[in-house]
């Protein structure tokens, strides 16, 4: 029986206690989208219209999600996605997540831009992780990321393709959040009112880009941070970036933030081996369709082509299986680890996944579906 804590059922539960454990300037840069979050909440409610047929006479015996992903045999078909600044929501935050993703058998994916480094990840995870490059302007750090990756074990590269340019989010602009970051008598308050957050802060640190702290000139005030920041990534990618990628990198390779048929048939042709539909969390893009939409007809013409996966607006076993049955090989979640991290603290990696695993378990018996590649059957078709 896979255990977790039965005060918190669901994500929606998991988020309230989060509203209540951190700064509001925190919670708000993981919850909030762009603009008016119209995208940010169609992820979840277009998701929600996809429709599961059982089939209860069937000879059904058992469910298995295990799921096999680049040669590799994972316990359940999700994962956790990259996030940004985790440690800025609960300190040591990624350090938390993967371990828990190891111990569980599931992929961890480390952002360049969170709170821990490459060889601390990859020392947790004894090797078996994901990293997501957001590119450098300077192909010196980006070889370099690569090699540090590659001597870690990392066995998964994620390039990010959709974040040309920084997401407008009035949240983080009116925290202060935006680059370059600054703390108000506001935020300071709220921090008063947190103080667990507060002294676990205290304890890890104040949170920094630990990928990147090698590269960076000592002593940077938060605007000359800012500034650094704006010019070593251009975050923009093209054909010829992918190319020299693929040609250097020895593991597979995936491409994030795909939202295109046109971008799906370029990953194809530069020989990546899987994408992630995504439209980055409703974050940079609230004009942009949600990913679900995207989805469909990436499926309908490549699936088989390439290892098509998705995330952006999952929220529970349910939406894990939707999104399965829509025609995604695996699916990831950032958010959702996020709130139970910031709920829940060193226990919250641990309790998500197994949550999580529960709630899909009783799906797949629900339908009948015995294997995670079998929802496809079970996807009412209007």
């Amino acid at each position: 029986m896979i255990k977790y804590n039965t005060n918190y059922p669901s994500i929606e539960d998991l988020i309230k206690k989060a509203k209540k454990q951190i700064p509001r300037f925190a919670f708000e840069y993981l919850d909030g989208g762009c603009n008016e979050d119209v995208n940010l909440y169609k992820n979840t409610a277009e998701l929600r219209e996809v429709e599961l047929k059982p089939t209860y006479l069937s000879q059904h015996t058992r469910s298995d999600m295990k799921t096999e992903l680049f040669g590799h045999i994972y316990d359940a078909p999700f994962g956790i996605a990259p996030v940004g600044l985790q440690g800025l929501m609960w300190p040591n935050a990624p350090e938390i997540l993967a371990k828990a993703a190891h111990q569980h058998n599931i992929p961890f994916i480390l952002s360049t831009v969170t709170t821990s480094s490459i060889e601390r990840i990859g020392e947790l995870t004894e090797g078996k992780f994901w990293f997501q490059l957001y590119h450098p302007a300077e192909n010196t750090l980006r070889d370099d990321l690569l090699a540090r990756a590659e001597a870690a074990g990392c066995e998964v590269l994620c390039i990010l393709c959709d974040v040309p340019s920084f997401g407008f989010r009035p949240r983080d602009i009116r925290n202060g959040l935006a680059m370059p970051p600054k703390m108000t008598l506001s935020n300071m308050l709220q921090i008063l009112g947190k103080p667990e957050w507060a002294l676990k802060t205290l304890y890890h640190g104040q949170p920094s880009f630990a990928n990147l702290e090698k590269y960076m000139p000592k002593g940077l005030n938060m605007a000359q941070l800012g500034a650094y920041m704006n010019q070593t990534f251009s975050g923009r990618v093209n054909e010829a970036k992918i190319s020299e990628i693929r040609d250097k990198w020895k593991g597979k390779l995936v491409l994030k933030g795909v939202a295109s048929e046109q971008d799906t048939e370029m990953a194809i042709k530069l020989g990546l081996n899987g994408i992630i539909v995504s439209n980055h969390g409703g974050r940079q893009l609230d004009a942009g369709q949600s990913a679900i939409k995207s989805l469909t007809p990436i499926v309908e013409k490549y699936k088989g082509q390439i290892k098509i996966m998705m995330d952006s607006g999952l929220r529970s076993g349910p939406d894990i299986a939707r999104t399965l049955a829509s025609g995604a090989e695996f699916t990831f979640m950032g958010r959702s680890f996020m709130y139970g991290v910031t709920a829940l603290g060193n226990e919250g990696g641990n309790h998500t996944i197994s949550m999580l695993k529960t709630q899909l378990q009783q799906v797949m018996e629900q339908v009948c579906c015995e294997r995670v590649e079998d929802f496809e059957n079970f996807l009412y078709r209007k």
